[in-house]
């Protein structure tokens, strides 16, 4: 354990308090996962008193001091204060904090969400404290249980115990499940919800648990373009789960096992995952004469749900870009590979969307469908090739031809310079030539027809 800490606890207990371990650093180590962020809660000490021992020997950040959390600059350390937290309004902000040091730890847990975090570590002992006298047996049933009654002050935490549930596995209680379906997200901002949709994307392991919580809680309901896709049918042949919403909670299960670790990577392809079969909901239909039911022209039905759906979190337009931009185009590979499509369909695709993001939405799009087991992708082998060949992996092509070459030919900068490259790039999208010499004979040829 960080030596700091204990250092601290030291400090605390020579002031006559006590400090402990609280929260998520406490469940993960029980867990036996090694936290990243430490947090502290001293009893027994003043505020002020508190902050002047620290300050021999450690650089505060007072920010957090209204609301009873210190901020020691540099280290993964908050130090914090039991509090009280009355509600008086609506927003997750309209809340009247109180520091009390000398709380109980019975108390102080109450305003914790969850049984397993509101569990405690005394730091000089090493021992688990259990103020709730269920946190524990909870963990080690893997079971997910409000705290209190407390938990329906905050309605995100329902988006939290989604997350949760994907994270560890926990199955949710009873009590989880009744708090949940009487609670709205009217009063959350959207930075709010985005964040804890971005953990479910980021720390995710079973995250078709998730989406079943979101069911099972009815929190569905307040986003429309996933309810939409429940129940929706699929072609049992090809889908053996058969309908929409499973699949995509499988297609996410998969994707978890592929995360690369880089957050923007990462949160753009599970977004793009989520949403990448939106447009089933209004493209599904049963075609008689085959007799089965059929989605065609689903890929571009996305965008407008994908897009409806991911402005209610985020502002980011070229972030939500990236992810339409897979959902559109997710079958491509298949689709091109069929066709035994050349170089300038690939050059094309690859000015739309990142050839190798798209490749992995597919090979994810098809392991989403047990009990069916891939272990080959030959279009998406062929796409990558065919791309590593064009240089477009994870770029889209470049013009050959510059506006400096043609005034070394003499054009003249204009309108119709701004004509001429858009038709060399054309060309060369096309095929017409590969390199600067082929192009430069090209672009001669067309201003000798201007």
């Amino acid at each position: 354990m960080n030596a700091e800490i204990h250092k601290i606890s030291s400090l605390v207990k020579n002031l006559g308090g006590k400090a402990y371990l609280v929260g998520g650093c406490v469940r993960d180590m029980k867990l036996g996962i090694i936290p990243k962020d430490w947090d502290v809660e001293v009893f027994g000490v003043e505020v002020d008193v508190l902050i002047s021992a620290l300050s021999e020997n450690y650089q505060i950040d007072l920010v957090g001091k209204a609301f009873g959390v210190l901020k020691l600059k540099n280290l993964p350390i908050d130090v914090s204060f039991p509090r009280r937290e009355v509600k008086n309004g609506g927003s997750h902000k309209d809340f009247v904090v109180s520091c009390d040091p000398y709380m109980s730890i019975k108390e102080a847990a109450l305003r914790r969400d969850f049984t397993i975090n509101a569990l405690m570590f005394d730091i000089l002992t090493e021992t688990y404290i259990d103020p709730t006298n269920r946190g524990l047996s909870d963990l080690e049933n893997k079971i997910l249980d409000p705290v209190s009654e407390k938990f329906n002050e905050d309605p995100l935490r329902v988006l939290r115990a989604m997350q949760f549930i994907a994270r560890f596995g926990f199955s949710p209680s009873d009590k989880l499940i009744v708090y949940s379906r009487s609670l709205t997200p009217k009063d959350l901002s959207k930075e709010r919800i985005f964040e804890e949709w971005n953990k479910f994307f980021l720390k995710g392991e079973n995250m078709s648990a998730g989406t079943k919580f979101l069911v099972d809680s009815w929190w569905i309901n307040f986003f429309p373009e996933i309810l939409a896709i429940k129940d929706t049918p699929q072609d049992p042949v090809y889908h053996p789960e058969k309908e929409v919403l499973l699949h995509t909670g499988f297609v996410l299960d998969a994707f978890a096992k592929e995360r690369t670790g880089n957050d923007e990577e990462d949160l753009i392809m599970g977004y793009a995952c989520l949403c990448h079969d939106f447009g089933k909901a209004t493209h599904t239909f049963w075609y008689k004469e085959k007799e089965k039911w059929v989605a065609y022209g689903h890929e571009e039905a996305g965008e407008k749900p994908t897009r409806s759906f991911m402005e209610k979190l985020t502002n980011q337009e070229k972030f939500v870009n990236e992810i339409v931009n897979l959902v559109k185009h997710h079958l491509k590979p298949r689709l091109l590979f069929k066709a035994g499509a050349g170089k300038t369909a690939v050059r094309k695709l690859a000015l739309q969307v990142r050839i190798d993001r798209l490749c992995k939405i597919n090979k994810l799009d098809q392991m989403g469908r047990p009990p069916l087991v891939f272990t080959e992708f030959p279009e998406v082998d062929w796409l990558l090739k065919m791309a590593e060949n064009l240089n477009v992996v994870d770029k889209k092509p470049k013009p050959i031809v510059l506006g400096r070459h043609l005034i070394e030919l003499g054009v003249e900068s204009g309108p119709k310079m701004g004509t001429l490259l858009k038709t060399l790039f054309e060309a060369q999208l096309e095929g017409e030539f590969e390199c600067l010499e082929d192009g430069i004979d090209f672009a001669r040829k067309q201003i000798g027809k201007l």
